[in-house]
């Protein structure tokens, strides 16, 4: 019998190879997945959902030793917090399955609305904790600024999707008006509140659709200094700014004092380490920690679940904002794409405020991490603004294919099944009629460019299979 003999080089190359494939593979599969037609639909809504869930179980941990101390029971602050998720989970649900043509026609009366209430608040609001940022409607305390966010989004999204249709924005002036005074209004009654933190969101996502939209890089550069300028005159003015920009630049100055938050929030993150101190165990959340369950609910992620814990945030919110622009990039019409990237540019330019506050690189602003913190006036809106995007995210070429080919959705369903027929019915109506508007107008050249095609297609075989004769040459005024 022949002995066989192996070489240790062959086998170890022949091993490395087969991984390689193996690895080659599994990356191939893994972008195919990304090419589905619903992935941007069930990235954003299973990214939501895991960030309001893990925001509802960071609440309850974070207000435990608050709540036993005022109410006497560890769910007080919990409770709340989980009744305006159960509120705006429907919420949420409902705007996912609108028209497109819904929130183009609802962007201005909650414009409209936002001004009131804000205007309200500046003149009747209630103050907490040396801010007039809230108003009392029936007992109950709602902050406007927040809802002013997606109204503003959703306003100015159809406002340059508007004038983008009209062959309008090739001037400086109608990339500026309305949009400009409308986030000048907005900006001026939240100041009035002292709330810095929310008049920067709505400039940035003011900045967002000016980029989107292709303003020229002087006019951009010129907003970019204005918005900056304004920043710099709105923390002058004010002491406590003042003393929060002392407190960011040297916090251990004043460890009592203004660097007093800044500094247990590092020291929850230096406490929590790789792993966390595990669930619930936090000690900064003992009364240490100011605003714990909202402005600084990160150092207590951090605390807890450590390294491993932020960086799962970090990889939420970034996959978040990724499907957001990958929706962005793929709808046809201006609408979604300005509206898709204004919401973006909300939840993430917000978190990052957050974020950067928390871990030392900005001043505390007081604003809170989107979908996780404490507060049902943030956390409503911002669901209401993940319907909106996944909404848009139902617009998507082939994604319409597939949701057609599945037949109705359960909402129609359902609706039919209470006797709502005739709802469903007369949206999907109008939904395709503003369609069938929009893609029928160039159907006429287009024809006339195939009757073109073909003539021209028959006249060059003609031509190349010799002379044409006098009765088959065209003529220019036949009648057809």
């Amino acid at each position: 019998m022949a002995a066989t003999t192996t070489v240790p080089g062959v086998s170890r190359s022949r091993a490395r190879t087969a991984t390689g494939g193996r690895e080659r593979a599994l990356w191939r599969e893994w972008a195919r997945s990304l090419d589905r037609p619903l992935t941007s639909y069930y990235l954003i809504l299973s990214t939501g959902v895991m960030l309001i869930a893990l925001g509802l179980v960071m609440v309850l941990s974070s207000t435990m030793v608050n709540s036993i101390t005022e109410t006497g029971s560890a769910f007080s602050v919990f409770q709340r917090q989980l009744v305006s998720a159960m509120i705006g989970l429907p919420l949420m649900v409902i705007a996912s399955q609108l028209p497109l043509w819904v929130f183009r026609m609802v962007g201005y009366p909650a414009m409209i609305l936002s001004v009131a209430l804000l205007l309200l608040t500046a003149f009747q609001g209630t103050e907490v904790n040396g801010a007039i940022r809230w108003l009392e409607i029936g007992g109950l305390l709602i902050q406007p600024s927040e809802p002013a966010k997606i109204a503003f989004a959703l306003w100015g999204a159809n406002t340059l999707a508007r004038k983008e249709e009209l062959k309008e924005l090739t001037e400086w002036r109608h990339l500026l008006i309305p949009l400009l005074p409308g986030c000048g209004l907005l900006v001026l009654l939240v100041l009035l509140g002292s709330d810095l933190s929310t008049t920067l969101v709505l400039l940035l996502v003011f900045l967002g659709l000016l980029w989107v939209v292709g303003a020229p890089g002087r006019l951009f550069l010129g907003m970019f200094g204005l918005v900056l300028g304004l920043a710099a005159i709105v923390i002058a003015i004010e002491p406590f700014r003042m003393t929060r920009i002392t407190a960011f630049l040297d916090p251990g100055a004043d460890p009592t004092g203004s660097g007093f938050q800044s500094l247990h929030g590092l020291y929850a993150l230096g406490t929590g380490g790789i792993f966390g101190v595990g669930i619930g165990a936090s000690r900064e959340k003992w009364g240490f920690l100011p605003f714990a369950e909202s402005d600084f609910i990160f150092a207590i992620i951090g605390e807890e679940f450590g390294l491993i814990g932020t960086l799962l945030v970090l990889g939420l919110f970034g996959m978040l904002g990724y499907a957001g622009l990958r929706v962005a990039y793929r709808v046809k019409d201006s609408f979604s794409r300005l509206a898709a990237f204004a919401i973006v540019t909300w939840i993430l330019g917000q978190a990052m405020i957050n974020i950067a506050a928390v871990i030392g690189l900005v001043p505390v602003t007081g604003i809170p991490l989107p979908l996780v913190s404490y507060g049902g006036s943030a956390l409503i809106p911002t669901m209401i603004a993940l319907g909106v995007l996944l909404a848009i995210a139902r617009q998507e070429p082939q994604a319409q294919k597939a949701l057609a080919a599945r037949g109705p959705s359960w909402v129609q369903r359902a609706l039919s099944w209470l006797g709502l027929e005739n709802i469903v019915a007369s949206v999907q109506k109008r939904s395709g009629s503003t369609s069938s508007k929009r893609t029928t107008a160039p159907r006429p050249a287009r024809k006339s460019q195939e009757r073109g095609s073909r003539t021209g297609a028959k006249t060059t075989a003609k031509n190349n299979s010799g002379p044409v004769p006098a009765g088959d040459r065209p003529r220019r005024n036949r009648r057809r």
